[in-house]
């Protein structure tokens, strides 16, 4: 395992991450919540009970990269974190389709600027990063906003070679389930996925960090 004992791993995102976990920040047992997190914590408990790995959860529902920006300090470095794991992104794209005509919308390039701003204020005080993309449940890759959001998930694997992170494609994890099952067998939305939905994430982060589930 990548991790030494008695390290912590903070986990910060959106709703994807939040999943109703505890305030100010969600930390073992229930206050993880109910989704990828929780399951993360739950296996790296098992595969080797005596590193004591700590797991945070600092996902908000509704956030985007500038909401991340503005409680940076608070939520991620003030709780000096060994490692830490992002997931940002779907809301940058949706609300250009959700609202198309308000203004605010978070362009690719802004993405891009306050994402490496937030990765260069904390980098060198981290053993390890997690970078993964964002995802929309479609196959179609011509739907607009799978095609959207599969250009800001490009931003992130740049990035993620830039600050030599670990980078999770979310988005390919889903597409080899969703050979399969229908979209629907994950959730409703395209967006929030159930438990299943959820499981595939956490495979996809322990995979990409190291962990086998030989």
């Amino acid at each position: 395992m990548i991790f030494d004992k008695n390290e912590r791993l903070l986990c910060i995102g959106d709703s994807i991450t939040d999943c109703e976990r505890a305030r100010p920040i969600g930390t073992s047992g229930p206050g993880l919540g109910n989704g990828y997190v929780s399951l993360v914590d739950a296996f790296l408990s098992i595969w080797e009970p005596d590193k004591k790995i700590e797991v945070l959860n600092a996902g908000l529902s509704g956030n985007t990269i500038l909401d991340l920006a503005q409680r940076w300090d608070s939520d991620v470095i003030a709780r000096k974190p060994d490692w830490l794991s992002i997931m940002i992104g779907v809301n940058d794209v949706w609300r250009q389709f959700s609202g198309p005509l308000k203004p605010g919308h978070i362009s690719i390039e802004l993405f891009e600027e306050t994402y490496r701003s937030i990765l260069t204020s904390v980098r060198n005080q981290l053993k390890g990063l997690v970078l993964l993309s964002p995802f929309f449940i479609e196959t179609n890759r011509s739907d607009p906003m799978r095609k959207k959001l599969d250009m800001y998930s490009r931003v992130i694997e740049k990035l993620a070679q830039e600050f030599d992170a670990v980078f999770i494609d979310v988005q390919t994890a889903f597409e080899n389930y969703l050979i399969h099952w229908p979209t629907q067998s994950l959730c409703g939305d395209r967006v929030h996925p159930n438990t299943t939905g959820h499981m595939v994430i956490a495979k996809a982060f322990l995979e990409g960090i190291g962990l086998t589930w030989a």
